[in-house]
């Protein structure tokens, strides 16, 4: 097995992560090569905020990973939500004594056998957080000293990635949406000798007057061809 210090994983890594054209494909790719690459790392997983409130997994390794993100969603408190709002790299070699999270500390260890954890915050541009790639092991103190540092390489890769799938993934919509109108305005001016403008217009219309969003309206005129 490669040495997975070495720049040319972290290289291959970064190619694998172009390929993906998705945010899912990102995130299942990351934390598959994150579990694979830093040593010590048993289970991952990427944690994402809604609104600032909720957190949940968005791609995981295994349930293990899946029941950490969980238990400290209900628990309010772990090292894990301390990397997304706070800190950006977050390190317990053994949960057991751990006092800074004293709930997590008793249940997870009992529960899901996880004892070290190594959590990094995730960036895209103008510092905004996307959420955390987390690491775990079953072992006491299985992250070495290089751990953390090849882990916040492989953070950045990982931020950098998803927020380029995300705007690949928007601007994706954004011409399925284009598209769908274009043929739904199509319809209408054939259908109403109408020009293009007028065809618009009536979409327009109609989508306030029925409280739907213009691209849902021109996806129903096109699938149903009625109005």
């Amino acid at each position: 097995m490669t040495d997975p210090r070495r720049p040319a994983d972290l290289a291959d890594l970064a190619r694998a992560l172009q390929r993906r054209s998705s945010p899912q494909e990102v995130m299942d790719t990351v934390v598959e090569a994150a579990v694979a690459l830093v040593p010590g790392a048993e289970h991952g997983s990427i944690s994402l905020v809604t609104g600032r409130r909720g957190v949940f997994s968005a791609a995981v390794s295994s349930q293990v990973a899946r029941d950490f993100d969980g238990l400290q969603e209900e628990l309010g408190e772990g090292p894990c939500l301390e990397a997304m709002f706070s800190e950006p790299v977050v390190h317990t070699s053994d949960l057991t004594g751990e006092s800074r999270w004293p709930r997590l500390s008793k249940t997870a260890p009992e529960r899901l056998g996880v004892r070290s954890v190594l959590c990094f915050q995730l960036f895209v541009h103008e510092d905004t957080t996307l959420g955390g790639l987390n690491l775990l092991s079953t072992r006491p103190d299985a992250f070495d000293e290089d751990a953390p540092g090849l882990g916040e390489v492989f953070a950045a890769h990982a931020a950098s990635a998803l927020a380029a799938a995300q705007e690949l993934s928007q601007i994706k919509r954004a011409l399925a949406s284009r598209d769908v109108i274009g043929q739904a305005k199509g319809m209408l001016m054939e259908r109403y000798a109408m020009g293009s403008e007028q065809a618009f217009a009536l979409l327009a219309r109609l989508s306030q007057d029925e409280n739907v969003k213009l691209h849902d309206l021109a996806e129903r005129l096109v699938t149903t061809r009625t109005l």
